[in-house]
């Protein structure tokens, strides 16, 4: 941290230092937060020297608008930073200037009114399909016990042959299962109702599950059990993928929740159309599962200037 790299006067490069060493001891923020904080903070004093074409002073400081934080953040977009950056950045500038403000020295309205960049979704990425059928099979399971392994089966198989959360798959009834259907009714988000295909590979999985059970099922109660016969919580099912990532070789983005998404991308690229696969998926709009898909506006128009009828 040597104040000389800082085009900024000594007063407020004391202040600086001053802060950085309150959130490392007082507020013991982690090594590399702090870190980032005399980057980020270093490299909005060097934008700001350019900015009012000389060194920067606390009275500088005390003055900023928000125009002056939104050049900064243009300045750096310009230069690669993406939105996660660019957040941070916005987040150690806000940290030191209400250092500042506490003690009276500087106002710090003009970054709190800025808001942060939006954050891009965080997407778990789709496993390849055979790596998705391996984790839904009884016999790759690691449970020694057989009707465990049969049930972590069946949860994957209802993950990825159905697409459902897995809030809707332990939401389940063995009732849902009597007369063997081919066909769910999951109630998912906001207490929307969608009717989801069974596929026979997991109508299969489920009812060997159900077989091997050593406890009573209740017909309305909960279908998945763990060990003391009590509901089935999501973080067992977490640690059991968990442990398969390892078995199998596979990325630690192989979670419950990709099954889901390899669901939907699976049938994508085998020629399902978007808006079937919303409906599948329970979500309100055909935005949220383009998003989710990964499908770009090209892809759209392909499947449009395929589909329509007048050509």
């Amino acid at each position: 941290m040597d104040n000389i790299l800082v085009p900024a006067d000594d007063a407020l490069m004391a202040l600086r230092k001053d802060w950085l060493d309150t959130i490392a001891t007082e507020r013991r923020l982690a090594a590399h937060t702090v870190n980032a904080y005399e980057r980020d903070t270093r490299q909005f004093l060097t934008f700001l020297c350019g900015h009012i074409a000389g060194p920067v002073r606390l009275a500088d400081i005390s003055v900023l608008r928000p125009a002056d934080i939104r050049a900064y953040l243009a300045f750096r977009r310009r230069n690669g930073a993406q939105a996660r950056t660019l957040g941070r950045d916005l987040a150690g500038i806000r940290s030191f200037l209400r250092w500042l403000e506490k003690r009276g020295l500087a106002n710090a309205a003009g970054v709190r009114a800025m808001r942060a960049p939006k954050q891009p979704k965080s997407l778990p990425k789709p496993l390849n399909a055979d790596d998705a059928i391996a984790l839904s099979r009884a016999d790759s399971q690691l449970a020694e016990e057989p009707w465990i392994a049969a049930r972590n089966a069946a949860v994957f198989c209802l993950l990825y042959g159905c697409g459902l959360r897995i809030s809707e798959a332990l939401g389940l009834s063995p009732g849902d299962f009597d007369g063997a259907p081919d066909a769910l009714r999951i109630t998912g988000k906001g207490n929307k109702t969608r009717i989801v295909p069974l596929l026979p590979a997991a109508l299969a999985a489920v009812q060997e599950y159900i077989r091997l059970c050593p406890h009573h099922l209740a017909p309305e109660g909960a279908l998945f059990i763990g060990v003391r016969g009590k509901k089935l919580q999501a973080a067992i099912i977490q640690r059991e993928m968990q442990a398969m990532r390892g078995a199998l070789g596979l990325s630690d983005k192989a979670t419950p929740h990709a099954l889901r998404h390899s669901f939907a991308t699976h049938l994508l690229a085998a020629g399902g159309d978007l808006r079937t696969i919303q409906e599948l998926l329970g979500h309100a709009s055909l935005s949220t599962t383009q998003v989710y898909t990964g499908v770009d506006t090209g892809r759209l128009l392909e499947i449009y200037d395929r589909a329509h009828p007048r050509k």
